[in-house]
């Protein structure tokens, strides 16, 4: 889950890293207080999750509560690439001297942690990474031994931060480090992380993902979503503990393992070419055991996205056997009843495949179409998705 810049710079107040003060407000007048509690000059900031905030027009500065007011009246609303702006940060503004860049990200291809620094903070750092990269320090962190101060100085040493604050930057990158563990977090990251004219270093902004594996052992997590701007349909699958990811298409998507699932998609891309360009709805795994009671809440989520035409159901059984598969579709149909209004197609191959095919096949279902290969059935329900638009 990422979270929004004035989550982060909560959690990271918490763990001792320095954030200036600041309150995020809902409605305009309401941004009038924030600023006066502060006093002088406020930035009054857009959260959204997604980058290009400053060129999208939602950061300005304000030299007064009463012009607060007015660029928060301004930003509340604004469409920043497709994400509407509810919530503003009214925070101090800082004096800055020098810009700098960090974070600690998960290193999935080489299966540790990373962390990257650069004396060249406040700037896309993709393009750094294309145009400078070596202006970008790209550290290894070994998750048995982590980040002290040794490290941390190390780091901010091959970054070329200034000698002048070096140390107080290895205080804050270990103060980061702290809360990338303890949050369970994927990335942390701050662009700027600014000196000020005294010296000091200021985290300016923030970025956290966390990890919601670790949810069971964060249960302070949950207040950090955002039920408002969440997805209903991924909110109900997350409700009914599925692994699904809402996509912009029409065909929807059920299958057991994230590998099929992904393999999935791009099949029934690729077919959909053939079919006025329909697409893949969704990512649905629902993992090795296909119950019906699994397959209904499945199906249940699918079925209730207006986009969705058809559902592909792509099952290799395994240590969960075709036939309790066909089980479950047909159980699962009937726990819908009514519900169940939009054609499936049904790919079975892998452990007792031929009784799966059987009982599919004597059910009778006039929504179900059984199809033998991976890519005739990917066909078949693009066809279908075509057909309902």
């Amino acid at each position: 889950m990422d979270l929004y810049e004035y989550q982060a710079k909560e959690l990271f107040a918490a763990h001792g890293v320095p954030v200036l003060p600041g309150a995020v407000v809902g409605e305009a007048e309401q941004a009038r207080q924030a600023a006066e509690e502060i006093g002088g000059q406020v930035v009054v900031k857009a959260q959204v999750k997604t980058g290009g905030r400053g060129k999208a027009g939602g950061v300005k500065l304000a030299g007064d509560p009463a012009e607060a007011v007015e660029k928060a009246r301004a930003i509340l609303g604004l469409d920043i690439k497709g994400h509407v702006t509810r919530r503003v940060l009214v925070t101090e503004a800082s004096e800055i001297s020098e810009e700098y860049y960090f974070s600690f990200l998960l290193d999935r291809a080489n299966r540790t942690f990373l962390a990257m620094a650069s004396a060249e903070g406040g700037v896309e750092i993709e393009q750094l990474a294309v145009e400078r990269p070596e202006a970008l320090a790209m550290v290894p962190v070994s998750p048995l031994t982590g980040v002290d101060l040794d490290t941390a100085r190390d780091i901010v040493a091959k970054a070329n931060f200034p000698e002048a604050v070096r140390e107080r930057a290895a205080e804050v990158v270990v103060k980061l480090w702290d809360t990338f563990v303890a949050e369970d977090a994927t990335l942390v990251e701050v662009n700027p992380l600014v000196r000020d004219p005294q010296d000091a270093v200021i985290a300016l902004d923030g970025k956290v993902t966390i990890d919601d594996n670790a949810a069971f052992r964060q249960p302070a997590h949950a207040d950090l979503v955002d039920e408002q701007a969440e997805d209903p349909l991924e909110a109900k699958a997350k409700a009914k503990d599925l692994n699904y990811v809402k996509l912009d298409g029409q065909v929807g998507i059920i299958g057991n393992g994230a590998g099929l699932v992904m393999s999935t998609l791009d099949v029934v891309a690729y077919a959909g070419e053939r079919h006025g360009g329909v697409r893949p709805a969704n990512f649905l795994d629902i993992g090795g055991g296909a119950s019906a009671e699994v397959m209904a809440a499945g199906l249940d989520v699918i079925l209730g996205d207006p986009d969705v035409n058809s559902v592909f159901v792509n099952v290799f059984g395994g240590i969960t056997a075709c036939d309790a598969v066909a089980n479950g579709i047909v159980e699962a149909l009937k726990i819908l009843g009514d519900e169940a209004s939009k054609p499936l197609v049904v790919r079975l191959d892998g452990n007792n495949v031929e009784e799966g095919r059987r009982i599919l096949a004597e059910a009778g279902h006039p929504l179900v179409t059984l199809v033998d290969t991976m890519d005739s059935a990917a066909d078949k329900a693009a066809e279908l998705a075509a057909a309902g638009a």
